[in-house]
């Protein structure tokens, strides 16, 4: 074991201002192992230092490598909200680092998957969208995960996760912050915040995937209410671009639009409602499609866009899958690969389950007796994150 492990141990049960066999005693050691240990003859296991990290209220690769833990920084464009916000958005971002810490030091880590990128060759934010999203379309495709279109929103988290690396949860986050996105050269990381608007959420979610493929989000990178449209931001205008393509490809939209249009070329209101339900979308957002392409003109629009999505749902007798969808969008979603990593290495003696208990933010205690109730070795161990990950895939306490 390095010295300066070992080192950093002792300063660890130095802090803690106890003796070193009762400081052996709060992590499950007998003085003795823990004495060989200091001495380099034993070697510290990774429950262990899991262990010895918790007493001393500190990280298993600072004890490892000295290294300070991994802390989000807001981006710049966010630091305008209130101080307490910015505390709680760089909290909520902190506990998904530290599980991602804990998973590298333990040999957990997933290789990233190659994904598009912006095209520098091409001038214009809008085109670079454009393009961003064809790309991704066609990689979703190829892998046999279809178009967003074809998906409800807990599917399409699945493809996008899938297909990009990208871990997505629903998270309390601020009032006033939809979304959130993060990426290193270890993990790629998006954050929604649950609401009843599922249509804005499904918006925010491609929004964010936008930012994350065109490398915005190195730093931690929050969204306020977004405003398709309206933000001046040349990189929020790529990400705006990039979702609504992806969520309403143009090769479907003009496909449905000419299935459903009269004789005249004009789209009645029911097709367009139709059309609402089909892409899973509000009706301003696809009305401004519509207009984009040249399907329909600004009178059309605007007389689309005072539809709602609750009556576009009703009036075409989809009101059972509107309601399913909202409730979707307002339950808690933890980010399945990340806790079910977490909860094999408990499972297998490499770590505590703090750092699941962490994540989720749930009491280790409580966590203890639904996941595990008869210890890691008992039959109730058998059933775990896989099953949940088998059922909503949401985390109910």
């Amino acid at each position: 074991m390095d010295d300066s492990v070992i080192g950093r141990v002792r300063r660890v049960i130095d802090t803690a201002s106890v003796s070193q066999a009762v400081f052996a005693g709060r992590v499950g050691l007998t003085p003795d192992k823990l004495s060989k240990s200091l001495k380099g003859v034993r070697r510290f296991t990774s429950l262990d230092l899991a262990l010895i990290a918790e007493a001393g209220g500190t990280t298993v690769d600072w004890i490892l490598t000295g290294r300070e833990p991994l802390r989000p920084a807001v981006a710049a464009r966010t630091r305008s909200a209130p101080a307490p916000d910015r505390v709680t958005l760089e909290a909520v971002a902190r506990r998904f680092t530290d599980a991602y810490e804990v998973l590298e030091l333990l040999g957990r880590s997933r290789e990233l998957p190659e994904v598009p990128g912006v095209r520098e060759d091409l001038p214009r934010f809008v085109d670079q969208g454009d393009r961003l999203a064809a790309e991704a379309l066609a990689r979703l495709r190829r892998a046999g995960l279809g178009s967003p279109a074809e998906q409800s929103s807990d599917m399409l988290v699945t493809a996008l996760e899938k297909c990009f690396g990208v871990d997505i949860a629903t998270e309390g986050l601020p009032r006033g912050v939809d979304g959130l996105a993060w990426q290193t050269g270890r993990f790629r990381l998006v954050l929604l915040r649950p609401t009843r608007t599922w249509t804005r959420q499904r918006f925010t979610l491609a929004h964010e995937i936008g930012h994350i493929l065109a490398r915005d989000a190195q730093d931690l990178l929050a969204e306020a209410h977004l405003a398709p449209g309206r933000q001046k931001d040349l990189t929020e205008i790529r990400a705006n671009v990039f979702a609504s393509h992806l969520l309403m490809p143009a090769d479907e939209v003009e496909e449905r639009f000419r299935a459903a249009a009269d004789g005249g070329g004009a789209l009645p209101d029911e097709a367009f409602q139709e059309m609402v339900v089909q892409f899973k979308v509000s009706p301003s957002a696809l009305a401004a499609r519509l207009h984009q392409l040249g399907l329909v003109g600004p009178a059309e629009r605007n007389r689309y866009r005072r539809m709602s999505t609750e009556s576009c749902h009703m009036l075409t007798g989809s009101w059972t899958e509107y309601q399913r969808q909202e409730s979707w969008a307002c339950a808690k979603r933890f980010p399945v690969r990340v806790a079910s990593e977490l909860f094999e290495a408990y499972r297998q003696g490499d770590t505590t389950l703090r750092p699941l208990a962490a994540l989720l933010d749930v009491e280790v205690d409580r966590l203890h007796d639904l996941l595990d109730p008869t210890g890691p070795t008992g039959p109730a161990s058998a059933v775990g994150l896989e099953e949940l990950e088998e059922g909503d895939l949401v985390f109910q306490p």
